[in-house]
């Protein structure tokens, strides 16, 4: 795999403790000793005065309740309950243990072997913002001693954009079903959130950290506090850089993305010259935007300088037209000037002043390198506003809902479809082999500014009408019944 112009190969694409943290806590049975997956605690009584109660659940699909209890009444049988919901607001009662015998002295202490099935109910009690609670006692024994557990240890800490992949969490929950070890997903609004996560992580005893950088460079702080409390580092579809405290990455090939949007244009226009080239940019501040960017003009330069495509709205770009291959310097200078940081607004704003700028002659039958979906449809729209536009090729990825349905009406051509389902397995499976001591499986490596980073790339598919049933539809990403019209292949 060669490097980039930038001297590394960048990630694909492509959220405080405000943040709504998701717990996902899943039993299987893997062969070997009952390890810990997950570990809540709960304080029985005001500020803990009547004991603890604390469950763990190993990655066998077992688990235990151990309680410890003080200032109970003697020498008393006391019931045991586990319910949803806090002491304040009373669920359903989840589990209902027999009832534990206090000493002369008001203390019992008992530990308790949960069930595959009691311990499943109790992850799906806890999933997502769940509570649940202890309730020892009744009113005939003294009255109802109550805590509601928190979580004190999860051996897999995720941290991810909030504003990213829609159904991130539940593909998380899916991945991990199969290992029987507990992950706890904190969403950040910026980096200085993403930070503060992954700080209450490692407080939690996470071994394995998953993070998906709101900015690459930025996450370095929070990449190198991870590693000296001993936890390994994976970057999750984007790079995390100038550290040597990443340990892994899981990814799409960037460059491959960019390049099969290029292509898409180039087969479009075919034999003809003189198209009208719009060239768009994700965001600086995510190292992948410079891997797209440099996959796709890789593949149209040399149908710019045939004369195929002429571009229109960066006089930088036009600038160095005649160079096969770009700089670090040169990308930087011409993603300034083409950039859309994926943000619709600023993608819209920067085509509608491209085309207050543009001739009418630059208009007609236009070529889009839209980097992403979100951003292909709010450039798609201003362009389809000008009546001096006859017909626009509009590029994206990610395979968006609304991409599809765009797609399908004709109002966007293509998407790149890298499947975030194959990405999470491979974070998670990364996960459980260095849980286990192992390695996991690399077919590439990275460099990040600072060291080489092993990391699994997986396929990518480009989305046209065409292979809207097959790509989509049939791989049980998307239903028929999420979009409406006619495509190839429709059921």
């Amino acid at each position: 795999m060669r490097a980039t112009s930038r001297g590394r190969r960048r990630l694909g694409v492509g959220l405080s403790l405000s943040m709504a943290a998701i717990l996902v806590m899943t039993v299987a049975a893997p062969a070997g000793a009952a390890t810990v997956g997950a570990s809540w605690r709960a304080k029985i009584g005001s500020a803990g005065i009547n004991g603890t109660a604390t469950i763990q659940a190993y990655t066998t699909g077992s688990g235990s309740l151990a309680l410890k209890l003080a200032g109970m009444r003697p020498a008393t049988y006391l019931p045991v309950t586990l319910s949803k919901g806090t002491c304040a607001a009373v669920g359903s009662t989840l589990l209902t243990f027999p009832a534990i015998r206090t000493t002369s002295t008001g203390v019992a202490v008992r530990t308790s072997s949960l069930t595959v099935a009691q311990v499943a109910k109790i992850n799906a009690a806890t999933a997502g913002t769940g509570k649940i609670a202890i309730r020892v006692g009744r009113s005939s024994t003294g009255g109802v001693k109550c805590g509601v557990f928190t979580l004190v240890y999860v051996p897999i800490g995720i941290v991810v954009p909030s504003s990213w992949i829609p159904g991130e969490s539940a593909r998380f929950q899916a991945a991990l079903k199969a290992s029987g070890y507990g992950a706890q997903i904190l969403f950040s609004r910026d980096s200085a959130t993403e930070k503060a996560n992954v700080e209450a992580l490692i407080g939690r005893g996470i071994k394995v950290l998953i993070l998906a950088p709101q900015d690459g460079a930025a996450a370095t702080a929070a990449a190198d506090e991870a590693r000296a409390a001993g936890v390994s580092v994976i970057a999750n579809d984007r790079m995390i850089l100038n550290t040597v405290a990443v340990d892994y990455a899981v990814t799409f090939d960037k460059l491959a993305v960019g390049a099969a949007q290029a292509a898409y244009l180039i087969e479009r226009a075919g034999a003809t010259k003189g198209n009208n080239l719009y060239l768009y940019a994700g965001n600086p501040v995510d190292d992948n935007t410079f891997g797209f960017f440099e996959g796709a003009w890789e593949k149209l330069q040399p149908r710019i300088a045939d004369g195929t495509f002429v571009i229109r709205n960066s006089s930088l770009a036009v600038a160095l037209q005649g160079n096969p291959t770009l700089t670090s310097d040169q990308q930087d200078r011409v993603i300034a000037q083409i950039t859309t940081n994926w943000d619709v607004n600023t993608a819209r704003y920067l085509a509608q002043s491209n085309l207050m700028a543009a001739a009418p002659a630059d208009k007609g039958t236009v070529f889009i390198l839209a980097p992403n979906d979100a951003t292909a449809r709010a450039i798609a729209g201003v362009f389809s506003g000008d009546s001096a536009v006859t017909n626009a090729y509009v590029t994206g990825q990610d395979a968006d809902r609304a991409s599809i349905q765009a797609i399908i009406d004709g109002r966007q051509g293509m998407t790149v479809f890298k499947d975030p389902r194959v990405r999470v397995r491979d974070a998670v499976a990364a996960a459980v082999a260095f849980l286990k001591g192992g390695t996991p499986v690399a077919n590439t490596t990275y460099k990040n500014g600072a060291t080489d980073v092993p990391a699994l790339t997986s396929p990518i598919v480009t989305v046209t009408r065409d292979n809207v049933q097959a790509a989509l539809i049939d791989s049980g990403y998307y239903r028929a019944g999420d979009f409406t019209g006619t495509w190839p292949g429709k059921p």
